[in-house]
């Protein structure tokens, strides 16, 4: 069972100006299940997780009932002010909805890049710990060793990095992406998501240009702590839902077909506890 454990939907009315802007004319528009379920039929893919892309609970609560009316949604990952006085009440209501999965800060989005690092965090990790909830990483390169400073203080947290952690594919660069990535993967409990890419990968982007990045993650997780994703709608930007499918198949060449499946649906049905 194929599983798109990375995708989005928004309507531009809730945003208030917030990203994408208009002059992001692919995805400048309300993105809802009619829009992507035709997608996921075409492709053989049964399942996705829906994930925030607002820093607010509204945006959960409405990810939350499209899960409950659109059964290819196996779950949610949310958003909670993880550092609220009562972020464990907050996370104790949401995770009364079975489909919430996980939760997500916007990291890359915020001033501090050690915010992630603070064991103040700690009450919202007991009640995720509490609720089987999964914590999604949306994190640049820069962010790495405050997420390893996390991560080693939770170690029973379920964690996934989302994209690779955003790699300067475009311009060629590696280091220190690449020695931090080692770090974290040593962890068990952190896995990755083969997801967003391409977005990274800069205009006329091939999978030769994907290849050395995909390897690296490929080495550091192995196949049971990789998870492919699309990210669409954002995959729109730099690709569509068809070539993001070839360019991994082509990406993951190498590997046998339990290894194949364990990537592209097995390990996010067993991460976000999907049926």
């Amino acid at each position: 069972m194929l599983v798109d454990a990375h995708q989005h939907f928004w309507r531009l009315a809730d945003r208030n100006g917030a990203w994408p802007p208009p002059a992001l004319s692919a995805i400048y528009r309300d993105f809802l299940p009619g829009d992507l379920a035709h997608l996921l039929d075409r492709h053989g893919v049964a399942r996705t997780v829906l994930v925030q892309s607002m820093p607010n609970e509204d945006d959960t609560r409405f990810m939350l009932d499209l899960a409950r009316r659109h059964p290819f949604i196996g779950g949610v990952v949310g958003w909670v002010d993880m550092k609220a006085p009562d972020a464990a009440a907050r996370i104790d209501a949401l995770a009364a909805d079975p489909m919430l999965k996980g939760l997500r800060p916007m990291l890359q989005d915020l001033d501090d890049d050690d915010w992630i690092a603070d064991a103040a965090l700690a009450p919202a990790v007991a009640a995720m710990l509490r609720h089987r909830l999964s914590f999604d990483a949306l994190v640049l390169p820069r962010h790495l060793p405050a997420l390893r400073t996390f991560a080693e203080r939770h170690p029973d947290l379920p964690i996934v990095i989302d994209h690779g952690a955003k790699p300067l594919i475009e311009h060629g660069v590696m280091a220190p992406w690449h020695a931090d990535i080692a770090r974290l993967a040593a962890m068990p409990h952190v896995c990755c998501k083969l997801s967003g890419l391409v977005t990274e990968a800069g205009p006329g982007w091939d999978v030769d240009r994907l290849r050395p990045y995909v390897a690296h993650l490929l080495a550091s997780f192995g196949p049971q702590r990789l998870i492919w994703g699309s990210d669409w709608p954002v995959l729109n930007l730099a690709a569509d839902y068809a070539g993001w499918i070839a360019a991994c198949a082509a990406l993951l060449d190498s590997l046998d077909e339990p290894d194949r499946q364990s990537v592209f649906g097995l390990n996010a049905r067993r991460f976000y506890r999907i049926d």
